[in-house]
């Protein structure tokens, strides 16, 4: 496989670096946003080389909308329509980080026609199925097949990202200090730094307070909640990987994610009548429309039931 050359040195000290460095510090982006804002600046770059549009320091302040259509008319060969629309998106904020520093006086990627990304109603587990994953760890402890420590931690594990609607990063920054346990509430730290409390539900509280009392290497304030046996903090690359050994153990899609366990809560709060604000704030969404998107999904349920219920439905 080809290696990309590097950016060039200068480019890479002088503009992506800062840019890079006040999206961890100021505005908290996880590394993965940050990971493919660097990576769509790169590509970006490389592009301008190809076109013959370098121009030194000037480079940037250059271009011009018509320079940033053809990138996006380009790019769609390169990458699908929702790539693409993270990648504009990255650029657009590397533009508006050098207006406010004042280095660039415009910024060539507002507005830029972009191709319609196809929405897909978000996949989620019935409650049937949460509960086969859900019971899995246990499963596998009355089989002998794990120790105690891994059950329980990893029932843990999966109760959380249910049971609080909490996003993976969230889950494995978790510690002690952050949960109320009085209240069953944890204060979370999510995406743009924003604090938020989440319920966390009584089974959930259940476990916590079973892995806490039996297993748990450390119970201060600062400790991680969930911990490899050597007592270090879980990964979010570990619980990625648990939680496919019981997905194949209950016989789902291998393909389901952690995130996929808080589509399911949104929406299992949403089919049992909860008000559309409120799983908003639960889910820590800064937009209403980005919640909205679960109430597609228990419409089609509705219409569902509907149709194999009502005597007038066909």
């Amino acid at each position: 496989m080809n290696q990309l050359p590097p950016i060039p040195d200068a480019i890479a000290r002088d503009w992506l670096a800062p840019f890079l460095d006040f999206l961890v510090k100021e505005r908290r982006y996880s590394r993965y946003t940050v990971r493919n804002y660097r990576q769509a600046f790169e590509d970006f770059w490389r592009w301008i080389e190809g076109a013959k549009l370098a121009r030194g320091d000037d480079t940037f302040a250059a271009l011009n909308a018509r320079d940033v259509r053809d990138f996006v008319i380009e790019s769609q060969a390169r990458f699908d329509r929702k790539t693409l629309h993270n990648h504009v998106s990255g650029l657009r904020a590397f533009y508006r980080y050098w207006m406010r520093q004042g280095r660039l006086a415009a910024n060539p990627f507002t507005g830029v026609p972009l191709p319609k990304v196809e929405k897909r109603l978000p996949k989620f587990l019935t409650e049937e199925q949460m509960r086969r994953l859900l019971n899995g760890p246990m499963l596998l402890l009355e089989n002998e097949t794990i120790d105690p420590f891994m059950a329980w931690r990893d029932r843990l594990a999966m109760e959380l990202l249910y049971g609080g609607g909490l996003r993976v990063s969230e889950l494995a920054a978790l510690n002690y200090g952050d949960i109320d346990f009085e209240s069953g509430v944890a204060r979370v730290l999510g995406k743009g730094n924003k604090e938020r409390l989440c319920p966390l539900g009584r089974v959930a509280m259940a476990v916590l307070n079973k892995f806490r009392a039996g297993f748990a290497q450390g119970k201060t304030p600062g400790s991680p909640v969930l911990v490899t046996k050597g007592g270090a903090r879980i990964t979010v690359r570990e619980v990625q990987l648990l939680l496919k050994r019981y997905l194949a153990l209950a016989d789902l899609p291998l393909e389901i994610s952690p995130h996929k366990l808080r589509h399911s809560y949104a929406t299992h709060l949403l089919n049992a009548g909860a008000n559309l604000r409120l799983v908003q704030e639960l889910l820590g969404h800064a937009s209403l429309s980005t919640t909205q998107v679960y109430t597609h999904v228990s419409v089609a349920r509705l219409r569902d039931i509907y149709k194999k219920a009502h005597p007038r439905a066909t």
